[in-house]
């Protein structure tokens, strides 16, 4: 999509060089980019400037839907994205609620899932807000927050795409996910994905019309040791048509969700693209 190019070539020209404290690397950074994405007309925001692998986002997805906490899980529905977060991050593997191999803590799905309080009970923010949509309510706090400050220290990572806010207008739904944090080359693309998807599947299982997701990132970033690919390849190749997500119909419950859905579930056509980049990823 050309609004990706777009952000890529304003942080090439107008970034400002920024020490990262966790990765020791240089990052060129940006403050505020706004990308939106046409899930009424199912134009899937695929990158087309570089093979993406858009399943492996899916799967992260569905991993935050049902609240898992150990790698392990995520690398059975097909995503080994939490791999070295879990098991090769110095800090956590020296943090005391690492339960063992895998363990990513009190992370992402685990708060949308189940959120403490201070009673001692949790709240499942995602189900709330699954319920209140199939009725066709939206009291404005239609909310799924990953980002709880009060327990950073009980996961091996802080949420980047942390807030996604769910906007019911009649029967169309849209989305606005919000990102703190994002590693363009290599990050963006699988966010996009997950965006697009998350908006996809809740209008589905809700039965409401898909709208527009909206995605606000904070700090939009190149690494150093990215920045030749992105500025010498990527930004110069022109990009193809959007493909399209299609998604097995039969998906209609939070439920269905949680237990019998797999990346099987999910294609994507039309998809056509340059050849793959291997960008240097900062754990």
């Amino acid at each position: 999509m050309q609004q990706y190019l777009e952000l890529c070539q304003r942080i090439i020209n107008d970034g400002t060089w920024v020490e990262n404290e966790r990765t020791g690397k240089r990052c060129l950074t940006v403050i505020n980019a706004d990308l939106a994405y046409d899930v009424q007309n199912n134009q899937f925001p695929l990158i087309t400037t570089r093979k993406s692998f858009w399943k492996a986002a899916i799967a992260e997805l569905l991993g935050y839907i049902r609240g898992y906490d150990n790698a392990a899980d995520f690398r059975a529905l097909g995503a080994k994205t939490w791999d070295a977060n879990a098991n090769d991050n110095i800090p956590w593997l020296e943090n005391t609620y690492r339960k063992g191999p895998d363990d990513m803590g009190r992370v992402y799905g685990v708060q949308g899932r189940s959120w403490r309080k201070p009673d001692g009970g949790s709240i499942d923010q995602l189900a709330k807000i699954i319920d209140n949509l199939t009725r066709g309510v939206d009291d404005r706090g239609e909310i799924l927050s990953f980002y709880n400050p009060g327990e950073f220290h009980m996961g091996c990572l802080r949420p980047c795409m942390h807030t996604h806010n769910f906007s019911l207008l009649g029967d169309t739904l849209h989305l606005t996910s919000f990102q703190r944090s994002c590693d363009v080359p290599l990050g963006l693309n699988f966010n996009q994905v997950q965006v697009f998807t998350l908006l996809a599947l809740v209008a589905q299982i809700t039965a409401k019309k898909p709208g527009v997701a909206y995605h606000k990132i904070v700090n939009a970033h190149i690494y150093e040791d990215q920045l030749p690919l992105m500025r010498d390849v990527q930004v110069k190749r022109q990009p193809f048509p959007s493909p399209q997500l299609v998604i097995n119909p039969n998906i209609k419950s939070l439920k269905d969700l949680e237990t019998w859905v797999t990346l099987n579930d999910f294609d994507v056509v039309g998809y056509e693209y340059h050849d793959a980049i291997q960008y240097p990823f900062s754990v």
